[in-house]
């Protein structure tokens, strides 16, 4: 039965380069999208730019260009680095567009006529150098619970703690570098707390993970405050009816941009914009997102929707986030990769097939192993794959003219026969985003067919004239395993895919003719042309050197401010002073994430005679599992802390520059309960 599907990944921002982390959810959409059309289906995959903001106003500023011209210049960048991925957009829009701000102020007028919408003042840091208020993570200052010097407006990276900006101690303006001070403004507010019941029942009805619902539960029993939905001028933004100098917050404005941008797709193709976002349409609606933005996705989009009369998503497809060789990307490394700078030396098609056999259906983050990466491709797709073809389509060509027999071997009839079968199961865990697992179904066809070559001899088979019959089907019936695999690889590799069916002279693939009645036996075929080059790991040592190279220094306003230079060095203590500080060597022997907290983890320290336990502020660099058994240093003198999930019984040590941030580790020979003279 063919169905109709309108499906968008996140909306990258405008205010810097697409990496290698976007591209894990733009390959796992453009993946689902091809195998959806190679179904049957009829699919329109929709993308945008999220451009407002004060980082963009700033950051443009900065350039002496307008917002609107930095917007531009980095949409047709992005629109580049998707194409080289093979990235199959039917649109990739703006939300800076005449379609987003006419929804935009659609919902909101609609939202406030439900009653929906309060307004109320608020008192903000406000910086009166630049004339404007600051958003939290342009604000620095003093942790207010842990004294933490040169911490964010809105949380603590070394104890954890969440805070209004207003509690920060010594606030300093990541703009101008002033001292703000409070001012009181009107803010807009949607009143989130009154679609509880719907989104109770919403987000449990099938429609995002249960992980992810799990987690939500919690958002909902400690209440569902309002959500502030305003900003002041000035700011890069649509300004909001009625309310002069207040701007829609940018994520107010961004998901509306999937609206906006399928509005845009519908006039110029002359399609039922309602058929799509009525409420009770019959269409599929899609968004695949990073679990990072899952709060906006899961608990603000819908209840927009419900409530303003459009329809809200058939399923939000939630993926994790991409570590390089275990850990963060980083641009001191070399493993913060732009898309740009990877299409400089490799092959879209070996990224595109890494990540899909690595990716689930699951909230799970990926690891882009270096290594890995070079002896997976150059083992799947160069030895196993491609060796299908490369070691029989030379024997078609010179022996019989590119002619194939009438009829497969039987020992690879029997054997294609079982391709056949598998063709459903494989089109099944495409369907359900189990790339993986699809993945090795596949490889482990490629073995089989592989087998077969070994065990049918061709080689041997053309030094005997006898065997000329035999020789044409072992090789039809090897080239006929290989447009199956050709055909199951096609929504990873789809210029792969162009070639072969170059090459065999076959109709473009689909899944209908995972069948013997679209068999190569009979047809003739073009001259074999090589297909894949072998990744030389110093590809890869040259893409790291480079990615180091291009490294630029923080831009004037990145979403996250970074310090333009390490802190100066605090004002010197005595020896007698730092004598006092206990630091231990603690092994960690068990670590668990603080699900009400979004940068705390819960570490169990081995000190040698006693354990301890520990929230430290560090889940934004470790993944739990990463720390088990782990030396590390704790201050194991410091008075025990009551916090609303437990007592934390001291501090481990870590250090931060702004672009990330690294536990202080002992040497591999150093003991639990050593004291650090």
């Amino acid at each position: 039965m063919s169905r109709t599907l309108l499906v968008t990944s996140a909306l990258p921002y405008a205010n810097g380069s697409i990496h290698l982390g976007h591209m894990v959810e733009h390959i796992q959409t453009d993946i689902w999208v091809r195998h959806q059309r190679m179904r049957g289906h009829t699919v329109y995959l929709v993308c945008a730019d999220d451009t407002h903001g004060t980082p963009v106003m700033l950051a443009a500023e900065a350039q002496g260009i307008t917002p609107e011209q930095m917007i531009e210049k980095a949409r047709a960048e992005h629109m580049r680095d998707f194409a080289g991925f093979h990235i199959q957009h039917d649109l990739y829009y703006s939300t800076h567009s005449p379609e987003t701000r006419e929804y935009a102020e659609e919902i909101y007028n609609r939202l406030k006529t439900e009653g929906l919408i309060s307004i109320r003042p608020i008192e903000q840091l406000y910086d009166p150098a630049r004339g404007m208020f600051l958003p939290d993570r342009f604000i620095k200052g003093e942790c207010p619970r842990c004294h933490a010097k040169d911490q964010y407006g809105d949380n603590c990276e070394v104890c954890g703690a969440s805070y209004a900006p207003t509690d920060l101690i010594n606030p300093v303006s990541a703009v101008s570098g002033a001292t703000p001070v409070r001012k009181t403004s009107e803010h807009h507010f949607f009143r989130l707390g009154a679609c509880e019941t719907f989104l109770r029942e919403w987000t449990r009805s099938g429609t995002i993970p249960e992980e992810a619902a799990n987690k939500l539960d919690e958002w909902f029993d400690a209440g569902l405050t309002d959500w502030d939905i305003s900003r002041d001028a000035p700011y890069f933004g649509f300004e909001i009816p009625g309310a002069p100098n207040k701007f829609f917050y940018v994520w107010l404005d961004a998901p509306i941009g999937y609206i906006g941008t399928f509005r845009k797709l519908a006039s110029e193709r002359g399609l039922d914009f309602d058929a799509f976002w009525k409420k009770g349409s019959t269409t599929e609606l899609y968004h695949f997102i990073g679990k990072d933005i899952l709060y906006f996705h899961s608990l603000f989009w819908p209840a927009m929707l419900e409530c303003s009369g459009f329809r809200t998503p058939t399923r939000l497809f939630v993926h994790g986030f991409l570590t390089v060789n275990g850990q963060k990307m980083s641009k001191s490394r070399g493993s913060f990769i732009t898309a740009g700078n990877y299409l400089r030396h490799l092959d879209p098609e070996y990224l595109r097939y890494y990540y899909a056999a690595k990716l689930n259906a699951g909230m799970d983050d990926i690891d882009l192993n270096l290594d890995d990466f070079v002896a997976r491709v150059n083992s799947d797709l160069v030895g196993k794959y491609v060796n299908i073809a490369s070691r029989c389509a030379g024997f078609i060509a010179k022996r019989f003219d590119g002619q194939l027999a009438a009829r497969l071997h039987p020992d690879a009839e029997a054997l294609a026969t079982r391709f056949y079968a598998q063709a459903e199961s494989i089109a099944a865990l495409y369907d359900a985003r189990e790339f993986g697992k699809a993945v090795r179904e596949i490889m482990e066809l490629a073995d089989a067919a592989n087998q077969f070559v070994d065990t049918a001899r061709p080689w041997e088979l053309a030094k005997e004239e006898s065997a000329r019959d035999a020789l044409q089907q072992v090789c039809t019936g090897a080239l006929e395993m290989f447009r199956l695999l050709t055909l199951f690889l096609k929504p990873v590799l789809p210029v792969m895919a162009q070639k072969v069916e170059a090459f065999l002279d076959i109709p473009a693939l689909d899944w209908r003719q995972a069948s013997a009645e679209a068999s190569l036996a009979g047809r003739r075929i073009h001259p074999y042309q090589h297909l894949v080059t072998r990744i030389d790991p110093k590809q890869v040592e040259a893409l790291v050197a480079a990615s180091k190279e291009l490294a630029a220094p923080a831009p004037a306003a990145p979403a996250k401010p970074e310090p333009a230079a390490l802190p100066a060095v605090s004002e010197t203590i005595g020896i007698d002073d730092f004598s006092r500080i206990d630091l231990r060597v603690a092994r960690i022997v068990a670590a668990e994430a603080v699900p009400e907290a979004d940068k705390l983890l819960k570490l169990t320290l081995d000190i040698g005679l006693e354990q301890r336990t520990v929230f430290a502020g560090i889940k934004s660099a470790y993944a739990p599992e990463q720390l088990v058994g782990r030396l590390t240093v704790m201050v194991a003198n410091l008075s025990p802390r009551k916090m609303r999930f437990g007592e934390s019984q001291g501090m481990v040590l870590a250090a931060g520059d702004g672009n990330g941030l690294y536990l202080l580790s002992p040497d591999s020979g150093a003991t639990p309960g050593l004291r650090i003279k």
